[in-house]
């Protein structure tokens, strides 16, 4: 068997150089993501509220009445009506708040 002479590869203190930029890149990122995670449930439930409204109007030109938020997903308006930071909606003469669930 012929030996190969010329192996080109990594070696060990270049994958230790990888490794430690890939750790510092994590190190950087991940703290910032969870930072943050409030106001990305925020703007969530900001975009459910206007979804659950344009909903409500589509209800509404159908019926000829406001729905309750109980008919909007009986009748497929919507699919869930909790918020991603755990607020329920609730519909009033035909205005779309969240609310906070009491325990």
């Amino acid at each position: 068997m012929k030996k190969l002479l010329n192996q080109k590869g990594f070696t060990l203190i270049e994958m230790l150089i990888v490794l430690l930029v890939i750790s510092v890149l994590l190190i950087i990122t991940v703290p910032n993501l969870s930072k943050h995670n409030e106001t990305i449930r925020k703007k969530g439930c900001e975009a459910l509220i206007v979804t659950a409204e344009a909903q409500v109007e589509a209800y509404y030109l159908e019926e000829k009445a406001y729905p309750t938020i109980e008919q909007l997903t009986t009748g497929g308006y919507l699919k869930d009506t909790t918020c991603p930071n755990g607020d329920k909606l609730t519909v009033s003469d035909g205005k779309v708040s969240a609310v906070t669930p009491s325990d």
